[in-house]
């Protein structure tokens, strides 16, 4: 016998009663603690306790089904296990629980019950002593050479090794156990195996209850032996499997089974089972780079290797498919017609001379070298001008694939570059996933609102698109997910943005930017009439011969109820005529023989100048009632039925109606959205001579105030400027106020400069500005009038908005070649290179204080 002495649990324990399962002494179970009894427990004695009794507990199997448990003690089953509390982990979500690691120590008879709240405790009886384990030889000697004990101890011990014999002994938590096996003494074997194999709770329950060890193997051995039984039958199911497999080498290997005639149709189809072995052929038929062959044989190597029911064949098989799944050679032909190309160009975009003209100078570079580099281009403008469809039209145009990749929001690098295998769920980025889902190395791809890339803990996408934007890295691209580099160089990347402002410079840097500036009302009109409308037709089910709108209706429509630089807003108004049309079509369809009669008797509406649109466009939703009129005759829209379908004018013309007072100027500002005319007033009052500003105007556009406040002190005297007493400076005893209306838009920017100075001007000398201009640029504190940027924006709104003299730095006179040649001929253009200039053009026959105020032929230009 061994002289060791025996496990000592405390007299008295806390009991903790568990429903998950049985706990048996030498194995270790995770309990979850939710019943308020169990957390009174882990409060008050686990987590307060200091000493290593404290963290002792008696675990005790709740036989009584959880769902009627009440705060009363339940009856508590006679024997249980002490344990020890290893690990206490609590969590909030999605309710407060616990969840204990505890290993079983030995068993125990609850004696008496000490107490019942908040937890119970209970004088335990330990039942398992130390004293009685003991080594395998000393056991035989003790029970004799016919002893049952050790008979049922060899028995379940050779039972136990056969087990453990029939799983795969390279896992590393199987050979663990078979080394167990021969260091834990045979007292301990079963319940250490009765909690690994697979049993119920009521089987756990019996062998927990066997308190002698004789009785205890002799209730866990069927346990094992039916386990035995259940991997014998489980093996004899894959034996069929594994024939096959080896038929398959043996065919392979050019030999023939005995016994069996061997045909072209069984050779065929258990290669097509061999998943490996066609894996292995595309591998090397995907025509890869060398450096990403040898990285696939390698995995490949590895994946023959692997057990299928490990996690990690399941990654190096996906990895294994994406490789020979993506284009590392597969290319389309470009199409290099030039003449076709540009045909398909103005047949799918009006206007947008400047991006049409690029396309064809990349498509005549490449007709004199083929093994042109794909450039980066760079679409910036406002929305709905027709970035992305040029984009798409472009691939059109060259015979490629298309895909876009919307980038707005993306603030992880890993969209890009993809993630490294090593994290769980990994995949690779947008682009290489782009290039297997087009399945050409050679396409287009449209990189949507570069722009609007965020940036995050998980690092800068922008940073991220460096490496694929510049021609002389992305030749070799390697994705995190791939880890192999890959051939970007053939595709043609076209990115989009609003503003170039929110894009870092390293990455602006790397591409050939393209300004889409805002379309022209006539430009406009023609592209409803080309796209919009007939596109509009199709999508409501009508025909022309249903609907028509005339050229003068499309101009009201953008006038009147649009005003954008794109088309994305007209398209929606004559969505919303094409639905108002179609309701009346639809109830057209609907009007029976004897309700068409009397309408078809009367037609003497057409005969008093009322025309179709007379009979079909004076109901309240813009078409009448009349819908038995012949089907030949079409619904026309004019500005009657088209206040009655969009109901009342959302834009006048009010820059007239705003400046009948001393003090209001217009000037023009330019956003993301396109050109603005902006109004600008200023008032003044008796006071200490401060200045206001309001609107949410910037700190350089309220430098600009300054600037023009202290200009205009300073010539008062040249320009007769006087404050409310008469005096000669015009803040002394004046307060000034100054406002840029739409005040819930932030404003900046130094362009306004010449307008501040111009209302200051009129609001001191009382006369009035012209109401048909309108102004920009920037402004020094010696009179001089600094370029600015967006002057075509700029340009088109002041003509959306019916402005007919235009008022420029002279320094953007260059930028007048941009404007369309219609809208040149119909304003006004002044070019000032100081504030005098200014002065003259904006005030009806000049400025007083100026010399010559009616000749200005040198300033004054109609372009």
């Amino acid at each position: 016998m061994s002289s060791n002495s025996g496990i000592q649990i405390p007299s008295r324990l806390p009991l903790l009663l568990t429903h998950e399962g049985v706990l048996l002494p030498g194995s270790t179970m995770r309990i979850s603690v939710e019943t308020a009894r169990n957390m009174h427990l882990v409060k008050n004695r686990l987590l307060k306790g200091t000493s290593l009794k404290s963290t002792i507990i008696g675990v005790i199997p709740n036989t009584r089904d959880p769902e009627y448990d009440t705060e009363d003690l339940p009856t508590l089953h006679s024997i249980g296990t002490a344990g020890l509390a290893v690990q206490v982990v609590g969590s909030n979500w999605p309710k407060p629980h616990y969840t204990l690691l505890i290993t079983g120590l030995c068993r125990f008879r609850v004696a008496q019950l000490l107490k019942e709240g908040p937890f119970p405790v209970a004088e335990v009886e330990q039942l398992d002593k130390l004293e009685q384990y003991t080594s395998p030889e000393e056991m035989s000697e003790a029970a004799g050479p016919d002893g049952e004990l050790g008979e049922l101890s060899q028995r379940f011990y050779q039972a136990a090794v056969q087990l453990v014999g029939m799983l795969d002994m390279s896992v590393p938590v199987v050979a663990k156990l078979r080394r167990l096996l021969d260091s834990l003494p045979r007292e301990t074997l079963p319940d250490v195996l009765a909690s690994m194999i697979h049993t119920s709770n009521n089987e756990k329950l019996q062998v927990l209850d066997a308190v002698s060890l004789e009785e205890r193997f002799k209730k866990t051995l069927p346990l094992l032996t039916r386990q035995i039984e259940g991997l014998k039958l489980l093996q004899k199911t894959r034996k069929p499997r594994l024939d096959d497999d080896k038929r398959v080498l043996a065919v392979r290997k050019g030999g023939v089974l005995p016994g069996r005639q061997f045909s072209l149709d069984e050779e065929g189809d258990d290669e097509d089972g061999d998943d490996t072995a066609v894996l292995e052929r595309k591998v090397k038929g995907a025509n890869m780079p060398e450096p990403a062959l040898r990285v696939c044989l390698k995995e490949l190597k590895r994946l023959k290797k692997m057990p299928q029911s490990m996690p990690e064949y399941a990654l190096t098989r996906n990895y294994l498919d994406l490789m020979v799944e993506l284009p590392w050679s597969k290319s389309t032909t470009d199409c290099l017609d030039i003449h076709a190309a540009r045909v398909l160009l103005d047949s799918d975009h009006y206007a947008m001379e400047k991006l049409k003209r690029r396309v064809l100078e990349y498509l005549a570079v490449r007709q004199l070298k083929s093994t042109l580099k794909g450039p980066i281009l760079c679409f910036v403008g406002p929305p709905g001008v027709g970035k992305t469809s040029v984009g798409r039209s472009i691939a059109r145009t060259l015979g490629r694939e298309f895909h876009r990749i919307a980038l707005g929001g993306v603030c992880d690098q890993s969209d890009i570059r993809g993630h490294r295998r090593t994290y769980v769920g990994s995949m690779p980025g947008r682009i290489i996933n782009g290039l297997k889902t087009v399945g050409v190395n050679n396409p287009v791809f449209l990189l949507d609102e570069v722009d609007k890339l965020g940036k995050s803990l998980q690092g800068d996408p922008a940073s991220a698109l460096l490496e694929v934007l510049d021609p002389e890295q992305n030749h070799s691209f390697t994705d995190h997910y791939l880890n192999v580099a890959f051939d970007l160089s053939q595709v043609l990347f076209i990115a989009t943005a609003n503003s170039t402002a929110t894009i870092p410079p390293a990455l602006l840097d790397r591409m050939e930017v393209l300004q889409v500036q805002g379309y022209t009302q006539e430009e406009k009109v023609e592209i409803a009439h080309r796209h919009l409308i007939p596109h509009q037709l199709e999508q409501h089910g009508l025909t022309p011969q249903q609907l028509q709108i005339p050229q003068d209706t499309t101009q009201d429509i953008i006038s009147k109820y649009t005003r954008e630089a794109g088309v994305r807003s007209l398209e929606r108004k004559i969505g919303a005529i094409c639905r108002a049309v179609a309701v009346k079509v639809a109830e057209g369809h609907n009007v029976t023989k004897s309700e068409a009669a009397p309408a078809e008797s009367a037609p003497q509406g057409a005969e008093h100048g009322e025309g179709k649109r007379g009979r079909r466009a004076e109901e309240p939703d813009g078409v009448s009632a009349d819908m038995a009129a012949p089907p030949d005759m079409p619904i026309v829209i004019d500005h009657i039925a088209l206040k009655d379908i969009l109901g009342p004018h959302v834009f006048e013309m009010e820059v007239s109606e705003r400046l009948t007072l001393p003090g209001v100027a217009v000037g023009l500002a330019w956003t993301p959205l396109g050109g603005e005319i902006m109004f600008v007033e200023a008032s003044r009052m008796e006071g200490e001579g401060q200045l206001t500003l309001t609107g949410q105007l910037g700190d350089v556009m309220k430098e600009s105030a300054h600037l023009a406040m202290s200009w205009l002190r300073s010539n008062a005297k040249t320009y007769q400027l006087t404050n409310l007493v008469g005096g000669s400076d015009p803040l002394e005893g004046t307060d000034i106020h100054l406002h840029f209306p739409a005040g819930a838009v932030t404003k900046d920017g130094p362009s306004a400069g010449v307008t501040m100075v111009t209302v200051l001007a009129s609001l001191f000398s009382g006369r009035l500005v012209r109401s048909d201009v309108a102004m920009t640029g920037e402004i020094t504190l010696r009179g001089l009038v600094l370029p600015v940027g967006g002057i075509k924006d700029k340009v088109l709104a002041a003509h959306r908005a019916g402005v007919k003299r235009v008022i420029i730095p002279k320094r953007n006179e260059k930028d007048l070649e941009e404007i369309p040649a219609n809208v040149r001929k119909e304003l006004d253009f002044v070019t000032a290179s100081n504030l005098d200039e200014v002065l003259n053009a904006a005030f009806d026959g000049g400025f007083p204080g100026m010399s010559n105020p009616l000749t200005l032929p040198h300033i004054v230009s109609k372009l």
